[in-house]
């Protein structure tokens, strides 16, 4: 079983990597780019049977740091 887990800092935490993308794209002309978010993906490769509960419990106890940052399970 595979599953993808998106983690992208939570609406109105500072983003400065974002930010560093968003102006380095305007230095390329890349003009009308207003904001950018940058996250994570983090791929799991699981056992059949891992349920979601489980996979949130890794995301609360790792691969998530739950006061700055958001994350949405997708699995494969």
């Amino acid at each position: 079983m595979k599953a993808n887990v998106h983690v992208m800092l939570k609406d109105g935490v500072l983003d400065p990597q974002g930010e560093a993308i968003r102006h380095a794209l305007g230095s390329m002309g890349h003009t009308g780019v207003n904001g950018v978010r940058q996250g994570k993906v983090i791929a799991l490769d699981l056992a059949d049977g891992t349920s979601e509960d489980q996979i949130r419990a890794m995301c609360e106890g790792l691969l998530a740091n739950t006061v700055i940052e958001s994350y949405r399970i997708e699995v494969l």
